[in-house]
């Protein structure tokens, strides 16, 4: 019965109130969730089925369904996480349904160069956002370019942790830090594109990975999702976010 309870209160702080209305429940990274709100409607208006997206961390997301989060689909940040939980015997085979790529972002139009390397040896910024590089495959792949760049130890100083790619943009576009190590998805946003950024090209590209939880109640529902994913209607919206 306490097991019960734990785990009844474990949805209701980790779930979405209106998770019980939802056809699909999908655990989504939070770098693809500008994507993520234009394909939810348009597979709706395709289908018919709704669908609810809890958006965090992949870490994050990985560790509550570990925990039994009742999702359908897991749509990461990288390939380790699904691949865990295929060797666990949680999920089915992932599948790539995104490369994204890491880029430095400050909401003055006027602050950040061609070179984002030159940009930080100026030394202009006194915070800088970064995603958490342990929960965060973003921050990962950011935390890789500063340090084969040789900027790492210049700039940790400097670095405020955010828990989520999402949550890096939010600090940056909002002042709390002069820049951020953003998703470059969110340079698609209206506030993206009111800002200046450059592409971090030696950041390694983000490979995003996704699989089925064996756990889901909802078989025909979520491989309608995962086959709409490769349509050429999320393809184009994809591409619209800057997602190879």
């Amino acid at each position: 019965m306490k097991r019960i309870s734990t785990l009844i209160l474990f949805l209701l702080l980790t779930l979405p109130l209106s998770a019980n209305a939802a056809d699909l429940m999908i655990a989504q990274a939070a770098n693809f969730m500008p994507a993520m709100k234009e394909i939810i409607p348009a597979f709706k208006k395709s289908s018919g089925l709704d669908v609810q997206a809890t958006y965090t961390s992949t870490g994050k997301l990985y560790a509550q369904i570990v925990s039994g989060a009742p999702f359908d689909l897991f749509l990461a940040a990288d390939t380790k996480r699904p691949q865990l939980l295929l060797d666990k015997g949680i999920a089915e085979t992932p599948f790539v349904y995104a490369r994204g790529k890491v880029v430095l972002w400050a909401k003055d139009k006027n602050k950040i160069s061609h070179s984002w390397r030159e940009t930080l040896r100026k030394k202009d910024f006194k915070k800088i956002a970064i995603a958490n590089t342990e929960t965060a495959p973003y921050g990962t792949a950011a935390m890789s370019a500063l340090q084969k760049a040789g900027l790492w130890k210049q700039v940790e100083p400097k670095l405020v942790f955010a828990q989520t790619i999402a949550q890096t943009f939010q600090f940056a576009s909002t002042g709390a830090a002069d820049a951020g190590l953003c998703a470059y998805s969110s340079m698609f946003t209206p506030t993206g594109k009111r800002g200046s950024f450059a592409v971090i090209n030696e950041a390694p590209p983000v490979i995003q990975a996704a699989c089925i939880l064996k756990s889901s109640a909802h078989r025909e529902e979520v491989k309608k999702f995962v086959d709409f994913l490769s349509s050429p209607e999320v393809t184009a919206i994809k591409k619209k976010y800057g997602y190879d």
